[in-house]
């Protein structure tokens, strides 16, 4: 006889709704600003980096949309809710970013065989308007970017944009100053590398978590050593631990016992320890009798 116990809570997210609406703002209008100056100015790096900061807009509406639809409850369809929207908004935040990436190389590598003559002085008090607006609003999501991946992403974006204008601040100053003109494409192809370093671990762990992959803040092995080491347990199956969001994972196992507990304490506690030791937040542990002469056929994959 199996004995099953499902250790669910729905965890909503904290609430950046303010966060997101004040960045978005700010970088809506910043953008119409730094486009329209880069054009009068002729200038590659503030053209790019307004382009850049638009495609930083759109990941911004992403991880926004994500996150609000995390904070739904479960229904009888649904029964996880919406929250693995935030992996699928992490994911197409990074794609855009190397979208982002790919465009400026392209242009850039262009204008190094003509480099134009872009007004110096324009381009530094733009792009140091830049290096504001964008600095602050990657402090709106600093807090949450170790444990969020959607987070992670928005802040990754806000705090590009903000290296981003730093070198575009400088490429103004060398053009204003000593007359180099072919630093601002030189600027954008550095502009382009900074962003790919910086994107390159979100795409990847964004990837991972939307072919539920275990995520990297669990060791599947740890877990695996702690449920084999259970009193009473002589066997574990079926082991599977994968994202539901990007800040919530699930697990389920099969454990054979000799003899089964009495009561639910034993799953009561193992349920609270995945989750305080692990992050494991939302475990199904199901109990097999060891002398059971009904053989479980998912027994067969205790490797997976």
């Amino acid at each position: 006889m199996n004995r099953e116990v499902n250790h669910r809570h729905h965890h909503a997210p904290p609430d950046y709704n303010r966060a997101f609406a004040v960045g978005v703002a700010l970088n809506v209008g910043f953008v119409v600003v730094e486009a329209y100056y880069g054009f009068i100015s002729d200038s590659l790096a503030l053209i790019t980096d307004a382009g850049h900061n638009l495609s930083d807009v759109l990941g911004l509406l992403l991880a926004w949309g994500a996150a609000a639809l995390a904070r739904k409850r479960p229904s009888p369809r649904r029964t996880y809710g919406f929250s693995r929207a935030t992996i699928i908004a992490s994911l197409f935040s990074g794609l855009l970013l190397m979208g982002a990436v790919g465009a400026i190389g392209w242009e850039a590598v262009g204008r190094l065989m003509e480099p134009p003559q872009p007004a110096g002085k324009t381009i530094m008090i733009v792009a140091a308007i830049g290096v504001v607006i964008n600095t602050v609003t990657a402090l709106f999501f600093v807090s949450g970017k170790d444990h969020d991946l959607n987070i992670r992403g928005a802040f990754l974006h806000m705090a590009a944009d903000a290296v981003v204008s730093l070198g575009v601040v400088v490429s103004g100053a060398l053009i204003l100053f000593y007359g180099m003109n072919w630093i601002d494409p030189v600027i954008s192809l550095v502009i382009a590398a900074v962003i790919f370093l910086s994107t390159w671990g979100l795409l990847r762990d964004s990837l991972n978590l939307a072919v539920d992959a275990v995520p990297r803040s669990v060791d599947p092995e740890a877990v695996r050593e702690y449920l084999n080491n259970l009193p009473g347990v002589t066997a574990l199956h079926d082991l599977h631990i994968w994202p539901m969001s990007t800040t919530d994972t699930a697990l389920t196992a099969h454990l054979v016992m000799s003899p089964l507990p009495e009561d639910d304490k034993f799953l009561n506690d193992v349920a609270h320890h995945l989750a305080d030791r692990f992050t494991i937040n939302h475990a199904t542990i199901q109990l097999e009798r060891q002398e059971s002469d009904v053989i479980c056929h998912q027994s067969v994959h205790c490797a997976d």
